[in-house]
């Protein structure tokens, strides 16, 4: 019989229209053919395919019958079910005629049963157990089915509340459970105000009651179904309408009783319920919930649900916007539950815990979003997507709860009030886990609020300064925060890994890569054991960086002892000993390197596409970032992720690495305390090969540089610079704000991933920038001469001399006058000035500011007299080398009344830092507007002076010509810290420090360590958060000549400082505050317009490659004493005193040296300066001297003097006959500064 689905068994008719045999078993004749290869190869195929046909048909087959049995199956439950619909119908409405008018089988019985409850409780469950068979949330009518039990159950609950038994009933009620859950799940949309709601929410009450531990197993389910009913628009009599008490006592039935299953069901009700969006809006339901949930028990849950390597970690199944829910209301109720009790005043480990895993998933999202520009108001209405979000500020209620994370009472109490830092605990120090919970908390809210970074750090460091035992009432003495960490890190397998195998850091860096110069790759340590003590580690050195800048040298060398039995202050109480600063600095210099040496192992790419982040201070923002978390692709290595830490990036560590190795530098510059030869790695290098391999690299950096410069150029017109104005003061509507806001974001994530490819490009150039003192002294001056002929290359085309130069432009030069450009005579014309002796500056400036950039071609220079007569010479380089020592000399020196730089107590220069503001008082004297352009174009005027000198210094640098100009060691220090690309980030630049104020003010720095260690309250100075400044201005009055007025004002140092007193607590942050007004904020346009001039004529990047002492020296010359027989042979003679073909020297220059032999150190410097300008050496020899030194006759009267020529550094001799009237004469007329005669 052929199967057919209607149960005819009559074969339907075959029409075959298309002429073909369709029997599949049917063979045509004309298909055989005679037996020969060609016939068996073809009945094979057609074997193969009656064989396939065969089988075609029994899987026809089979899958007819068994549709057909699913069919009869289903058709038949049905069946069933409906009797059973039937049966529980009529057992519910008697009167209903046995069931068989069941068009409203459940509406009669609504209106006369809405209250009656079961006679007794086995008929209760009795018709639980058969609306479980057939009930189907999906059917309307089975869901009335479902309301009316859950009403009647719930009623005979009421009149016979001990009736049951949980044994017995549980199963079935564990059931209905789910079966409510689904039922008000499918019901939303088509219930409406006849109470359905109230019935699913009472019963979900009862049953939490009854069955909490059964039920909490479903409890993703539970709240993920309350969650979607909450965010439902809610208005009595709307299709939506439901009782607001039942779904708070719905929300809270599950998490109060106390069973095994209650932190399922706080993990549910975190996963699914605090996910959900501005819960506050509705009103009264997150106060509610927060009085009735435990909120330890909350913690506990979000513990694992948080736990990256947990299977039902939230991360990894809810968008960012969702985590930000969760992560406010977290706070929210700790702060709730903490006002009633005082025992949550200091965040416990699993506050801690739980906050640093979403802030290390959030940071980003924060970060980009707390500071936006807007309205606040703009809420993300279910915007899940980050790339759709990102331009909107955080919405009010994270922001506000988001802000108290960054609080000093609960920062401070992290460490003050918490058991992790007490004396009792010392010897606990190897178990890293509590350490390495705070630390990874506070590293989350550095990274989270890089504004407020100092001021966290300063926090933390105040949370372990000794605390009152309120048990006995004594004292209980607290190690600092420092020493806290640092017995943590340094007792680390990563520490000492690190510290006495230089390899291991590039395979705990990035563990599957492998370090060519070692025979083994370090294992990776197990159970995150690894992660915890990164994170002790990088808390330790944010901690000790900022401890260093507020430690004086006493202080540091002290090595946290003293002498005296007084108690010692906090900064000597954290300074470390000097053998263990020596095995840290170990540590930085082995992990320094690895990260820029082998950058592209650790990133994981060289390409210029490399995704990079913002956090940064930390790092930019990622571009990922800009996506929603579901959706991200990238790894944590495209991320650059250091050992597996979410949001720790390469350039924050490598930043924050180099800066406090420099720091440490810095002071054993000032006072040798490690060996000699510590801080060099010339072993880990080719010497041999290393300046033409570092050229190469500068050549391919700046190749890369200059094909971004044009884009970068439009960045910056439209104003999307890094640099530009805060995104709070831009101008414009709310929208455009936030476009302008996100294009410099992204112009940031364009600059933070052409730095990475530099960094994987240039690893020796990143050596050189970020950790010069690698390498020797001499061979970074030899590197920055090359790196100045490779410019000087670039630029002119290839001819270094001036003539040669100015000889190209004339004959070469395209013609460009006919589109009002400029000519070949125009160009040289440019470089062309006459300067009057008596204004060498003003004629200078007038002349050469506007070349820019192109002060870096040979110039020309014609002095006139005060007649305006042009002075005799030629300018062979030597002319050129007068002009700039003599803008120097007039521009800094403080008698010269230009008032530009002044002097410290050791007479060395920096930035008058009440410039601007004297200038400005000047204005207000002549009644000019501020905000005017007449008064804008004076402060102007006066900021493109310093950046003019910052051009003359550079071009000094350029050109090799020394100029005896000593400035002050912190100034210098900005230059050496400024950066550039492919530097380092913005952790290893400038940042003022106690010890820097000493080269600024002696006073001010006694000052501020009296302050810092007074033993008593220093409320009793009656000091505040303020400063006052100090600025002097010439009045014009009836007197001949200014008078000098001095006027005072006064500025806060933080906000509201006016209001905060300075006490034991905060002083240090008061020193701080007042260091960095000093050092940073007060110079702070001076300075940065003197470095922009100074970075146009020498790459910043170049400059990093010194400190401030060998800034000093590369600008004025080695202080080193002077090499006579280096500077005899490398002398130039003219005259009768040209060496002939004899080669011997001429009796009066064999006198000339004898006499420099017997001479002490400082009156050869004496003669060096007389005729050189300068008292030192060049750096690599006199072989460097421009000009050369050089000696030529000056006649035979023997009473005649000296003299010299300094421009071209010639020392005219007279052809004296004897060494002590040779001796005579040269002291006499070095001591008196006789003779400047140009010839």
């Amino acid at each position: 019989m052929f199967q057919s689905f209607t149960g005819n068994s009559r074969r339907p008719r075959q029409v075959n229209l298309s002429g073909r045999n369709t029997n599949p078993f049917a063979v045509s004749p004309s298909t055989r053919q005679p037996s020969s290869a060609q016939g068996a190869q073809n009945a094979l195929i057609q074997a193969q395919q009656e064989r396939l046909l065969r089988q075609q048909e029994r899987d026809r087959l089979n899958a007819a019958k068994a549709l057909q049995r699913i069919w009869r199956g289903y058709h038949h439950r049905q069946e069933v079910k409906s009797q059973w619909r039937q049966e529980w119908d009529c057992r519910e409405t008697p009167n209903s005629n046995n069931g068989r008018n069941l068009a409203k089988p459940c509406q009669d019985a609504t209106q006369a049963l809405q209250t009656r409850s079961y006679d007794t409780m086995e008929d209760c469950l009795s018709q639980l157990r058969l609306l479980l068979q057939f009930a189907s949330a999906r059917s309307q009518v089975d869901r009335q089915r479902i309301h009316l039990f859950a009403r009647r159950f719930c009623s005979s609950l009421e009149a016979l509340p001990d009736a049951h038994t949980r044994d017995t009933w549980a199963p079935a009620l564990l059931r209905l459970g789910r079966l409510c859950l689904e039922t008000l799940r499918q019901s939303m949309n088509d219930i409406g105000g006849d109470g359905g709601r109230n019935d699913l929410l009472t019963l979900l009450i009862t049953l939490s009651a009854i069955i909490p531990e059964q039920l909490a197993l479903y409890s993703l389910n539970y709240y993920a179904v309350l969650g979607a009913l909450t965010i439902l628009p809610h208005s009595k009599g709307s299709v939506s309408w439901y009782d607001h008490n039942l779904l708070e006592n719905a929300v809270l039935g599950l998490l109060q009783p106390k069973t095994s299953g209650t932190i399922s069901a706080y993990a549910g009700f975190a996963s699914e319920y605090l996910t959900i969006p501005d819960l506050p809006s509705h009103s009264g339901l997150l106060d509610t919930i927060a009085k009735g949930i435990d909120y330890k028990l909350l913690a506990k849950a979000l513990t694992v649900t948080t736990r990256p390597s947990s299977d039902q970690d939230v991360a990894q199944h809810k968008t960012n916007e969702e985590l930000l829910w969760l992560l406010a209301y977290f706070i929210f109720f700790r702060r709730m539950q903490g006002v009633a009790s005082p025992s949550l005043e200091a965040p416990d480990a699993r506050y801690v815990s739980v906050i640093s895993r979403l802030l290390s998933n959030l940071a980003d999202e924060i970060g980009a979003r707390i500071d936006l520009p807007g309205d606040s108001q703009r809420r993300l209405n279910g915007v899940s997507s980050r790339k759709q979000h990102i331009d909107l500020p955080l919405p009010d209620f994270v922001h506000s709860e988001v802000l108290t994370l960054v609080n000093q009472q609960n920062i401070s109490n992290l460490l003050t009030h918490s058991e992790l830092v007490s004396a009792s605990n010392v010897r606990n120090f190897q178990d890293s886990e509590e350490a390495s919970a705070v630390a990874s908390y506070g590293l989350m809210l550095l990274r989270v609020f890089p504004r407020k970074r100092d001021d966290i750090r300063m926090w933390l460091l105040l949370g372990s300064t000794p605390r009152q035992n309120t048990s006995n009432g004594q004292t209980e003495n607290s190690i600092p925060a420092i020493k806290y960490f640092w017995r943590s890190a340094s007792t680390s397998r990563v520490y000492e890994m690190i510290r006495q195998e230089p390899g291991a850091a590039l395979s705990l860096l990035r563990p599957d890569a492998t370090d060519a110069g070692f025979r083994r790759v370090t294992p990776r340590l197990e159970n995150g054991s690894e992660d915890q003590e990164w994170r002790i580690l990088l808390l330790f050195l944010e901690l000790y960086t900022l401890a260093l800048r507020l430690m004086d040298d006493e202080e540091f060398f002290s090595g946290g002892t003293s002498s005296s039995a007084e108690k010692l202050s906090w900064t000597r109480a954290s300074a470390l000993t000097l053998g263990q600063v020596r095995d840290l600095t170990i540590f930085l210099k082995n992990l320094a390197f690895t990260m820029c040496w082998n950058a592209a192992e650790i990133s994981g790419s060289g390409s210029l596409e490399t995704k990079a982040g913002i956090g940064n201070y930390f790092s930019a923002m990622s571009e990922s970032s800009l996506g929603s978390r579901n959706n991200e692709s990238s790894s944590d290595a495209d991320k650059g992720f250091i050992a597996g830490m979410t949001g720790m990036t390469s350039n924050y560590i490598k930043g924050m690495v180099t800066g406090l190795l420099r720091m440490i530098y810095e002071r054993d510059s000032r006072r040798n305390f490690l060996p000699k030869g510590h801080w060099l790695m010339t072993g880990r290098f080719e010497m041999e090969g290393f300046i033409p391999a570092v050229v190469a690299e500068e050549e391919s950096r700046h190749q890369v540089q200059e094909a971004d410069d044009e884009e970068d150029g439009i960045d910056l017109e439209t104003g999307a610079g890094e640099d530009n104005i805060d995104a709070g003061a831009l101008i414009g509507t709310h929208r455009t704000q936030q476009l302008r806001y996100v294009e410099r974001l992204r112009l940031q994530q364009r600059k933070a991933s052409r730095r990475k490819y530099l960094e994987a490009l240039t690893p020796r150039l990143e050596i050189l920038q970020n950790m010069p003192f690698f390498i020797p002294f001499a061979t970074r001056v030899q590197i920055f001469r090359e790196f100045v002929t490779l410019d000087q290359m670039r630029r002119r085309n290839g001819h270094i001399d001036a003539d040669h130069w100015r000889f190209s432009v004339m004959h070469n030069a395209p013609l460009m006058g006919s589109d009002m450009r400029r000519s070949r005579d125009d160009i040289v014309r440019a470089h062309h000035a006459r300067v009057r002796r008596e204004h060498v500056f003003e004629d200078a400036f007038e002349h050469y500011y506007k070349l820019a950039d192109g002060l870096k071609e040979p110039i020309q220079i014609t002095f006139v007299d005060k007649f305006d007569t042009v002075e005799a010479g030629i300018d062979g380089g030597g002319v050129t080398k007068e002009f700039l020592t003599s803008v120097t000399s007039e521009a800094f020196s403080p008698q010269a009344g230009l008032n530009l730089f002044v002097e410290n107590d050791q007479h060395l220069l920096y930035p008058n830092p009440a410039a601007v503001e004297e200038r400005k008082d000047l204005l207000r004297q002549v009644g000019f507007k501020e905000g005017s352009s007449d008064w804008n174009e004076p402060i102007r005027d006066l900021l493109q002076r310093y950046e003019f000198l910052g051009r003359v210094i550079g071009k000094c640098l350029y050109e090799g010509i020394l100029v005896d100009i000593h400035f002050a060691g912190f100034f210098l220090l900005k230059w050496a810290l400024t950066g550039g690309p492919g530097a380092a980030t913005k952790e290893s630049g400038y940042r003022a420090n106690l010890n820097d104020l000493r080269d600024l003010d002696e006073g001010l720095y006694q000052g501020l360590l009296q302050l810092k260690n007074y033993p008593g309250n220093v409320e009793d100075f009656s000091l505040n958060f303020t400063v006052t400044d100090t600025v002097s201005t010439p009045v014009y009055d009836s007197q001949p000549g200014p008078q000098p007025i001095q006027r005072t004002i006064t500025r806060e140092l933080c906000p509201n400082g006016s209001n905060i007193a300075v006490t034991n607590q905060n002083r240090l942050s008061y020193i701080s505050y007042i260091a960095i007004h000093r050092l940073q904020n007060q110079p702070r346009l001076q300075t940065s317009a003197f470095l922009r001039g100074l970075g146009q004529i020498i790459q910043t990047s170049w400059l990093s490659m010194f400190n401030q002492s060998e800034l000093q020296t590369l600008l004025g010359g080695d202080s080193s004493e002077i090499d006579v027989p280096d500077l005899r042979t490398n002398t130039l003679y003219g005259g009768v005193y040209v060496i002939g073909d004899d080669g011997l020297e001429h009796p009066s220059i064999q006198l000339f040296w004898q006499v420099m032999h017997s001479l002490s150190d400082a009156d050869r410097r004496k003669v060096l300066k007389f005729v050189t300008s300068t008292p030192r050496a060049p750096l690599l020899g006199f072989a460097q001297l421009n000009p050369r030194f050089s000696i030529r006759d000056a006649g035979d009267d023997q009473t005649r003097l000296p003299s010299t020529s300094t421009c071209v550094n010639l020392l005219k001799l007279p052809r004296y006959s004897d060494a002590e009237t040779l001796r005579e004469k040269l002291l006499y007329a070095v001591n008196s500064g006789a003779g400047f005669d140009l010839s």
